[in-house]
């Protein structure tokens, strides 16, 4: 028992710094240490992604094959740490500005990553939804945060309804796998898998492969995006935008290959069918939005079909760029929501695409950087997000899916108009009767050309993530 708890030792302190941060709270003036709160839990998470990065050698089982440490999960949990502290650190002015900054709101960011942390080293089926529903429970409460809202209020709603829709075909489909598998522990699965994958096995697999699908808002499971989206404060945006969506498609990637790697043939139809209607619905219904957060809603959606192409190869090269498409991904969105932090007026949020028409001759620092961000969720070359897309493609291509690949150069040709729309505002539009006056937040700068930076000094060797992402992808499919 000792040596599993070891295995297992920063989930569980992430866990009791969030019961003690609770416990504090309740003695002491509740919004006066919300700031300070806030800021110890970055620290803490950047510690613990320094912690696990550096220090884990391995794979270690803990609680009989139910938790996993690997290079995979650890991979996975280093991203999943620095965005969500990447998050918290942007969102700070903005929720003190708005009002929306309580001492709950940085203590439910930590246990909903700690549900993430447990879902990448998930290894049972019980500990894959016990993680799930402890990162879901949290998301939900912070999607309505914002009370006074109407909008907010109903993001909230839809998404906690939906999520418990998805959450019950995810335990149909568990319970399925179990009956005909006679086992929950990924490793007693496969092995069933083995010998034979009757029809309900596979029915089982359908289902828990829609119940993830929900938590990517990967088509026909995206319903729920544009409008938690658009109803969340933005900052809550932005953490829906990153650390679940790295999260989900780890615990796929577990689920796919550990439990199921006997299946690949048939789950691959899956994976293709879903990632080609997420990249072209994506492409296609994010050029008539004018509202920033919809448009990087559909945009999500898009990219996860991207990275669905990656699992879709079922191939060690497959697994290896879905991690680096994610970790890309991550960065690209860090640096383009900070941007729309900065979209205000008279210290209101902005959010109409219009009102961006000629920025460059206001904030010309400002659209230089977002123009490269742009640029990069495009995939124009030699931005770093060329190469995502290109990693993703090429798996596709020598994983046999030559005709997904095709489509998802044509969907990512289709999907560079609505980026090149916001720059063309940028630079040539009509300028705005009242542009945007949005503040000078040094940590939103930071993060603003910090992402545009590393889109483009990163194609020199992607700072190591391609060679870390290759170990975690050999680790799981070994």
């Amino acid at each position: 028992m000792s040596a599993d708890l070891i295995i297992i030792l920063p989930e569980l302190l992430l866990s009791l710094f969030a019961l003690l941060s609770l416990l504090f709270a309740v003695y002491t003036s509740k919004d006066g240490i919300a700031s300070a709160m806030l800021w110890l839990t970055s620290a803490v998470l950047i510690i613990l992604a320094c912690w696990i990065g550096l220090t884990g050698t391995g794979t270690n089982i803990a609680f009989d094959g139910m938790f996993i440490d690997d290079g995979f999960s650890r991979f996975a949990k280093v991203a999943i740490l620095l965005a969500a502290a990447a998050i918290l650190a942007m969102g700070e002015a903005y929720m003190t500005a708005k009002g929306l900054l309580r001492f709950e709101y940085p203590v439910l960011v930590a246990l909903s990553v700690v549900g993430m942390m447990m879902m990448v080293s998930a290894g049972d089926l019980m500990a894959l939804y016990m993680g799930l529903e402890l990162q879901s429970l949290a998301l939900y409460v912070i999607a309505a945060l914002r009370r006074d809202s109407i909008k907010s209020t109903e993001a909230g709603l839809k998404y906690f309804v939906l999520g418990a829709l998805s959450s019950g075909m995810l335990l149909y489909g568990a319970s399925l796998v179990y009956g005909y598998a006679g086992t929950t522990v990924f490793s007693g699965i496969v092995q069933v898998a083995n010998h034979d994958i009757s029809m309900g096995l596979l029915f089982g697999l359908v289902f828990l492969m829609a119940g993830l699908a929900f938590k990517i808002s990967a088509v026909p499971f995206h319903m729920w995006t544009p409008d938690v989206y658009e109803g969340s404060p933005t900052p809550v945006t932005a953490f829906f935008a990153t650390a679940p969506k790295v999260a989900a498609m780890a615990l796929f990637a577990r689920v796919l290959h550990d439990a199921f790697g006997a299946a690949t043939a048939d789950w691959r139809q899956i994976m293709a069918l879903l990632s080609i209607l997420s990249m072209f619905l994506g492409a296609f219904a994010a050029i008539g939005q004018t509202n920033i957060k919809r448009l990087m809603a559909y945009s999500s959606i898009a990219h996860m079909g991207y990275a669905l192409m990656g699992l879709a190869a079922g191939t060690v090269l497959g697994v290896q760029a879905m991690l680096v498409y994610m970790a890309i991904y991550v960065t690209m969105n860090v640096g383009t929501f900070a941007f729309i932090l900065m979209m205000e007026k008279d210290g209101q949020p902005v959010v109409n695409i219009e009102s961006l028409s000629m920025y460059s001759r206001r904030e010309p620092g400002k659209a230089l950087a977002m123009l490269v961000l742009l640029f990069s969720m495009a995939g124009v070359p030699p931005m770093l997000g060329f190469f995502g897309k290109f990693y993703v493609l090429k798996a596709a291509f020598e994983g046999g899916l030559a005709w997904l690949a095709v489509a998802g150069a044509v969907a990512s040709v289709i999907g560079a108009y609505y980026y090149l729309r916001i720059v063309y505002l940028m630079y040539f539009g009509d300028p705005a009767e009242e542009g945007l006056n949005g503040g000078q937040s040094p940590v939103l700068w930071m993060f603003l050309i910090g992402s545009a930076i590393i889109m483009l000094a990163g194609v020199v060797n992607m700072f190591g993530v391609d060679a870390a992402a290759a170990s975690a992808a050999a680790t799981l499919l070994d």
